[in-house]
C-alpha cells in the first residue's frame, strides 16, 4: 500500500513539475490552504458551541456555583489530554508558529493540526477566559505546513503559505479578508510584493467563504454605525487612545508577570488548582469574564450595561451608573488577569480576542465618565466601544492597521475611520515605546528568533549556526612538544589554526601556524617548547546554546577576527569563519530577495 502511494505521488510529482508553473501551483495551494484553515477555524467553533451548550445545560446546579467548578473540570480535561494523548508541553500558538518560520523552515509538527481542535474548546467551553483565534490560526497553519512537506514545496514557500493560512482562519472567524492579509503582514512580517499578496488574498477569499457556507452570513457583531465623527469628538479620540495605551502596557507586563509567579508551582497538578480556583473566583464577582466574551461585546454595542454584566452580587447598586462604570473598568482590569491565569494553569487559547474585550470595557468606560461627569459633552457609547477595541489590538498585538481595519470590516463601521486611525497610532506609539516587542514577540526577539521587516536583522534570523560551523581542524593537547604538535596535526591538516583542548575536551586556548612559523624548522626546539608557551586566547568565543547570529556577527565585526572557536556544552565544537559566515548570509539574503 505505501508502495503505491509513493508511485502515486511520484508521477504526481512530475506531472506538476511538468504541467504547473510554480507561480500558479502557489496560487492553487493558497486557496486549499485558506479553505483547511477555515475548516479548521469552523470545527473549533461549532464544537466549542457545543460543549458551552453542554454545560449549560447538563450541570443542573445554580451558575455561581457553574461559575466555580466549570473552568476546573475544562483544565482537568486538558490536562489529561495533554499528559496521556498529547504528552508535549502546550505551545503558544502565534509564537510557535514564527519559530516554526524562522528556525524550523516552516516544519510544524503534525500534533498541532488537531490537539488545538481539542484543547481550546475544552478550555473556552467550561469557561477558560481566552480566545479561538490563536488555536484556529496554530491548526490551519500546522495543516498547511503538513501539506507543504507533503508537496515538496520548499522553505521559503512553505513559510509564505503558513501565513495564508493564517489570513485564511482569521477571515473565516471574522468574515474579514482584508484584515486577514493585513494581519499576515504585520503579524508574520511578510513583505506586500505582488508574489505575496496574491496567495494572501486567494487564502483570505476561500477562508471567508469557508465560513459563509457552513456558518451562513452571520455577523460576530451586529452593529450599525449611526452616530458619525464629529471633529468635536477629536480630543476624547485621543484620551482613549492614551488610555488604550496605558492599558496594553498593563496587559503585556500583566500577561508575563502572572506567567513568571505560576513558574514556582512545579507540578503541573498544583498550577491547575489554584488557577482554577482563581478563575472560579474571578467569574463569580464578573461574569463576563466567562469564555470568549463577544456576547458582552454585543450587549455594549447595543447599549445594553446590565445584559453585558449579567448576574453579579452588586445587582442591588447597579441603579448607580458609578458601579456600573466600576464593574466594567474590573472587566478592563480583570480580563488580562483571567486570560493569563488560564493560560498558567494549563489552558489553551488565544490573546486577541480577549483583547477586543478587555477594549471594549475600556471604550465604554471612557464614555461613560465623559457622559456622566457633567462638562456638558455627549459622546456615542457604541463608537468608543468599538474605537477600545482598535486601540488595545494595535497596542497589545503591536499591530496598529490590523486593528483599523478589522474593526472597521466586522461593524461595517467605515464612518469611524479617522477615530480608529487615531487612536489605534497614539496607542501603537506609546506601546512601542514602552514595550519593544508584543507578547507574540518578546521572548523570540530575546532567543534571536524573529522575523522583521529589517531584511537584514531577518536574513541573520533565518540562518542557523550549524550551516556556518567547521569542525575539521586538528585538536592539540597543552602538554604536547612543539614536535608532536607539528607530526600530529601540524603536518596532516590543511588548517592554519590548532584549538588547544585538555582531557574534558575543554578549549583553553588556540595556536596559528604563524605563531610557530619561524622557528617549525629547528629540530633543537622540538623537544623544549610546549604547546602551552606557544598557545593564546582566542580573541572572543561562540556559545553554541546561547548566540544568535545577530551575536555571532557583531563578536566578529567588534574583534576583527577571522575565526572564531564555538562552544558548546561547555567544550570545544568547531569554528566559524568570517569569509563563510559572508559567504552563508549573501546566499540567505539573494535567496530571500529572490
Amino acid at each position: 500500500m505505501q508502495k503505491r502511494i509513493k508511485i502515486l505521488f511520484a508521477r504526481f510529482y512530475r506531472w506538476r513539475y511538468k504541467n504547473i508553473s510554480n507561480k500558479t501551483f502557489i496560487h492553487v495551494m493558497s486557496v486549499a490552504v485558506g479553505l483547511l484553515a477555515g475548516l479548521a477555524a469552523v470545527t473549533l467553533k461549532n464544537t466549542t458551541y457545543f460543549i458551552e451548550s453542554l454545560v449549560e445545560k447538563g450541570i443542573s446546579f445554580s451558575s455561581t456555583q457553574l461559575y466555580f467548578i466549570s473552568p476546573i473540570i475544562g483544565l482537568t480535561l486538558v490536562y489529561l489530554y495533554v499528559k496521556y494523548v498529547h504528552r508535549e508541553k502546550l505551545e503558544h500558538a502565534i509564537s510557535s508558529i514564527l519559530l516554526a518560520m524562522s528556525k524550523k523552515k516552516g516544519l510544524i509538527n503534525i500534533k498541532k493540526i488537531y490537539t488545538p481542535l481539542i484543547t481550546a474548546p475544552l478550555t473556552v467551553g467550561f469557561g477558560g477566559s481566552v480566545g479561538l483565534l490563536g488555536p484556529a490560526v496554530a491548526s490551519g497553519s500546522a495543516l498547511s505546513s503538513n501539506l507543504s512537506r507533503l508537496l515538496h514545496i520548499n522553505a521559503k514557500t512553505r513559510s509564505l503559505l503558513i501565513a495564508c493560512a493564517s489570513a485564511g482562519a482569521i477571515a473565516s472567524i471574522f468574515q474579514s479578508p482584508i484584515a486577514a492579509i493585513i494581519f499576515a503582514v504585520e503579524v508574520f512580517s511578510l513583505d506586500l510584493t505582488m508574489l505575496s499578496l496574491l496567495p494572501l488574498l486567494f487564502a483570505s477569499i476561500s477562508g471567508v467563504l469557508t465560513s459563509y457556507f457552513f456558518l451562513g452570513d452571520e455577523t460576530l457583531f451586529n452593529f450599525n454605525v449611526t452616530e458619525k465623527f464629529e471633529i468635536r469628538d477629536t480630543f476624547f479620540y485621543i484620551l482613549l487612545g492614551v488610555g488604550t495605551a496605558f492599558a496594553s502596557i498593563y496587559f503585556t507586563r500583566m500577561y508575563f508577570g502572572i506567567l513568571q509567579i505560576f513558574k514556582r508551582f512545579r507540578s503541573p497538578k498544583y498550577k491547575l488548582l489554584v488557577g482554577g480556583i482563581a478563575i472560579g473566583v474571578m467569574l463569580y464577582f464578573i461574569p463576563p469574564l466567562y469564555g470568549e466574551g463577544f456576547g458582552f461585546i454585543n450587549h455594549l454595542l447595543d447599549g445594553n450595561s446590565m445584559e453585558a454584566l449579567g448576574k453579579t452580587p452588586f445587582d442591588n447598586y447597579t441603579s448607580n451608573i458609578w458601579v456600573v462604570i466600576a464593574l466594567l473598568f474590573g472587566i478592563t482590569i480583570f480580563k488580562a488577569v483571567a486570560m493569563t491565569t488560564t493560560f498558567a494553569a494549563g489552558g489553551a487559547g488565544g490573546i486577541f480576542i480577549p483583547t477586543m474585550v478587555m477594549g471594549s470595557a475600556l471604550g465604554n468606560v471612557v464614555a461613560k465618565v465623559i457622559n456622566n461627569i457633567g462638562v456638558g459633552f455627549t459622546v456615542s457609547e457604541s463608537n468608543f466601544t468599538l474605537i477600545g477595541m482598535a486601540g488595545l489590538i494595535a497596542g497589545v498585538l503591536h499591530a496598529p492597521l490590523t486593528a483599523i481595519f478589522l474593526i472597521a470590516e466586522i461593524t461595517g463601521g467605515y464612518e469611524l475611520f479617522l477615530p480608529l486611525m487615531i487612536t489605534s497610532a497614539i496607542s501603537y506609539l506609546i506601546t512601542k515605546n514602552s514595550l519593544d516587542h508584543s507578547i507574540y514577540t518578546r521572548e523570540l526577539a530575546k532567543a534571536g528568533a524573529l522575523i522583521t521587516h529589517d531584511k537584514d536583522q531577518t536574513v541573520l534570523t533565518l540562518m542557523h549556526l550549524d550551516d556556518v560551523v567547521e569542525k575539521g581542524f586538528k585538536t592539540v593537547n597543552q602538554d604536547m612538544t612543539l614536535g608532536q604538535m607539528l607530526h600530529q596535526s601540524v603536518a596532516k591538516s590543511t588548517r592554519n589554526i590548532f584549538p588547544v583542548v585538555n582531557k574534558e575536551g575543554v578549549l583553553t586556548g588556540i595556536v596559528l601556524l604563524d605563531d610557530v612559523r619561524d622557528f617549525m624548522f629547528d629540530t633543537s626546539l622540538y623537544d623544549k617548547l610546549l604547546v602551552e608557551t606557544l598557545m593564546h586566547k582566542a580573541p572572543e568565543h561562540i556559545f553554541y546554546e546561547t548566540d544568535t547570529m545577530q551575536t555571532v556577527m557583531k563578536k566578529f565585526q567588534d574583534s576583527s577576527a577571522w575565526n572564531l572557536p564555538v562552544i558548546k556544552d561547555g567544550k570545544y565544537y568547531g569554528f566559524v569563519s568570517k569569509s563563510k559566515l559572508l559567504t552563508a548570509y549573501r546566499r540567505k539574503l539573494i535567496n530571500f530577495t529572490k
